[in-house]
């Protein structure tokens, strides 16, 4: 920052005069891209059932399918404890904590070489991963393959979530992005039919795994015809081919007050390296960003969620139901997750963000807790793990229940807002680091919740209860609404926040409060040097042949 004062940290105030809406190009742009979460739910839908089928164990885990059906441990081992196998659990954690390695690589391609080109890549990634899973012949193999996969997975969840952030028009982007968990509800009950269609198939799980590669084939092709974001063509000094994208998105040349927005957040962020983004992220002004791009992936993953969806088939079979039975349970719960986004599109830019994560978050911690006491008074009462067929469908009610609350709560909105809470000075490295803590905590509970399941017993849904009592809680007092507001705006909220004001160092909440103002006032330069470099505390003579640092190469 330079210039008398304290700077202004991202744009504001034009909003009102953005012009165009939603256009078939966006509706086109955003069912390609969102492929990437069809891709990340095929993969979460998958891997529980094949893990389920018989065939599957034989060939890559027989001491567990020995285990499963030795008479001697029929009777005598717990029902919650005949699956726990570190070796089966690498299989589904594998690929996390290759999302984790990829997610800081992945961010650096983001912002250097654009949204597009990592959607590219990750697409590439998944169709290797998913080839080398439907031929593997070996276990080293197919953990190979999940490697890659998540690979894919960190590309393609780094870049899309942005991209759909960045090509809506503000007041639709919270249902657009959304449409990337559409994709990925659409993934995994797509993956829990082909499981539960294939069951009987000799190795039925080759296909499972192999179909994959369809929708990698998909963002592979996304990432080569569709155009890439205006904010990351202003941000790379691309600036009149990011204009003619916006005119296209928007379906008008009336958007100066958009593209000025745009170029007056890219200016600031165009002189800050990806090492500068870390640091800034970890600046005081800047502890907002940090807090929510760390606790909200982490939250999501603390609902337990992933840990059902891995092991719902599992679960189920545990409870006696039987393959068939528990993958039928599967493709039902999938299909309650894919209806309840639908109810999330529809209102989070209505309803709003909050509401949205308060509703969900008590339906969630009802549903786990009923889940737990139902489990641990029938285990007690029936003393088997054939319990009838009453308390598994009770069961499989509440556990829908619970799902249902997620799907339209922290499912979606644990990608979109970390999408939109970041400044351009940040956003690289604060969407970076909330998709690596997604994959780590989604690795951590991947390899652990099979173990947690065996000494925890019924008490490991209890303890999800109180994890999602937490994030509820964090949700009511520390995170703004986004609805409506443009990204380059998103800073502003922090400022008018009741805690977050308290926590920005006062200087820079005036600044930004002040500059505000004026720009709400028409007080902002409207010339054609202006929307290039639009940002008051510079002029055009001062910065108009300003080399890109050397450091954002």
């Amino acid at each position: 920052m330079a210039g008398g004062g304290v700077a202004p940290i991202g744009a504001g105030g034009r909003a009102a005069h953005y012009k165009g809406g939603m256009t078939g190009t966006v509706l086109f742009i955003a069912i390609v891209a969102a492929s990437g979460g069809l891709l990340f739910g095929y993969d979460l839908g998958v891997t529980g059932g094949v893990e389920a089928q018989d065939s599957f164990l034989i060939k890559f885990f027989p001491g567990v399918y020995e285990e499963k059906n030795s008479p001697e441990n029929l009777n005598n081992l717990s029902p919650y404890c005949v699956f726990d196998d570190q070796l089966l659990a690498l299989f589904t954690s594998s690929l996390f904590i290759a999302g984790m390695v990829a997610a800081p690589v992945a961010s650096y391609f983001t912002r250097r070489f654009g949204r597009k080109v990592t959607m590219l890549i990750g697409g590439l990634w998944f169709l290797t991963g998913g080839g080398l899973n439907a031929g593997a012949q070996d276990l080293a193999m197919l953990i190979v393959g999940r490697i890659f996969l998540g690979f894919g997975i960190g590309f393609a969840n780094q870049s899309v979530p942005l991209y759909l952030s960045e090509m809506a028009p503000s007041q639709y982007r919270g249902g657009m992005n959304i449409l990337f968990q559409l994709a990925t509800t659409i993934g995994i009950l797509v993956a829990q039919l082909v499981n539960y269609g294939v069951q009987d198939w000799d190795e039925g799980w080759r296909l499972s795994l192999g179909l994959a590669c369809v929708p990698a084939a998909i963002l592979t092709l996304g990432g080569i015809i569709l155009p890439d974001s205006p904010n990351s063509l202003i941000e790379r000094n691309q600036k009149e081919k990011g204009r003619k994208v916006l005119e296209k998105i928007r379906g008008t040349t009336e958007v100066d007050a958009e593209y000025e927005d745009i170029c007056e957040a890219a200016y600031q962020a165009r002189n800050v390296s990806q090492l500068q983004a870390w640091r800034n992220l970890f600046k005081k002004q800047y502890r907002p960003s940090l807090v929510l791009a760390v606790m909200i992936p982490t939250f999501q993953q603390w609902t337990g969620i992933n840990a059902i969806m891995f092991y719902v088939p599992i679960l189920f079979s545990s409870l006696g139901t039987g393959q068939k039975g528990a993958l039928l349970n599967a493709v039902i719960i999938g299909g309650v997750n894919l209806v309840a986004t639908f109810v999330s599109i529809y209102l989070v830019d209505r309803a709003g963000r909050r509401k949205l994560f308060l509703e969900g978050g008590m339906q969630m911690l009802i549903a786990q807790i009923a889940v737990g006491i139902l489990l641990g008074v029938s285990f007690s009462t029936y003393n088997t793990s054939n319990l009838p067929e009453s308390i598994t469908i009770v069961t499989l009610v509440l556990i829908c229940i619970f799902v249902a609350g997620f799907a339209w709560s922290w499912g979606p909105l644990g990608w979109l807002v970390p999408s939109e809470i970041q400044t351009m000075e940040t956003r690289s490295a604060g969407f970076s680091l909330s998709v690596s803590m997604n994959f780590l905590f989604s690795f951590v509970l991947g390899q652990c919740f099979l173990s947690m399941l065996c000494s925890m017993e019924f008490g490991v849904f209890l303890f999800f209860g109180c994890m999602v009592a937490i994030m509820t809680v964090f949700v009511f007092f520390l995170v703004p609404e986004t609805k409506g507001v443009p990204l380059e705006e998103i800073y502003g909220l922090y400022c008018q926040h009741k805690i977050w004001s308290k926590v920005i160092p006062p200087e820079i909440v005036a600044a930004n409060l002040e500059h505000a103002a004026a720009a709400a006032s028409g007080l902002q330069l409207k010339s054609v040097e202006a929307a290039e470099y639009p940002s008051p505390k510079f002029s055009p003579s001062n910065v108009k042949d300003t080399p890109r640092s050397s450091n954002d190469q």
